[in-house]
């Protein structure tokens, strides 16, 4: 049943993704504002080129204490090593990736091209959901 569903039917498709340049301070104020632990960042195209999390503004937090520097921009401290997801993989593949990685979402690409983002959460949701229509 679980290999039937797919990655597109349970994501948010309407997310907050940054820019490589937009300034880590406003990029912090957003995600605490949306209560999120951390976001995509994109290119002028949409096309994922990182992973902005709460880790790595901590990370910039310390480098600018220690360095007594401003904080700088998103694409400083932004994880370059993204893991992310098609839109068409299974929901299996998902909770797979989710076991074997620290993340908390993914980012939903179609080619490299974001689309979406989906959390843990939003599966367990959507099980849940199914579990009540009796499906």
């Amino acid at each position: 049943m679980l290999s039937s569903l797919l990655v597109k039917d349970y994501m948010i498709g309407d997310h907050l993704a940054f820019g490589a340049h937009t300034d880590l301070l406003k990029a912090v104020h957003t995600l605490l504002e949306h209560r999120l632990s951390g976001a995509p960042v994109v290119d002028e195209n949409n096309r994922l080129i990182g992973f902005l999390s709460e880790k790595d503004c901590l990370k910039a937090a310390l480098d600018a204490s220690y360095f007594r520097r401003e904080a700088g921009t998103v694409q400083e401290f932004m994880s370059k090593d993204v893991v992310a997801i098609s839109s068409d993989a299974s929901v299996i593949d998902a909770i797979e990736m989710f076991l074997g990685e620290p993340c908390r979402c993914l980012p939903v690409v179609e080619g490299s091209r974001l689309i979406g983002q989906i959390s843990r959460s939003d599966i367990l949701k959507g099980l849940e959901q199914l579990r009540r229509d009796g499906h």
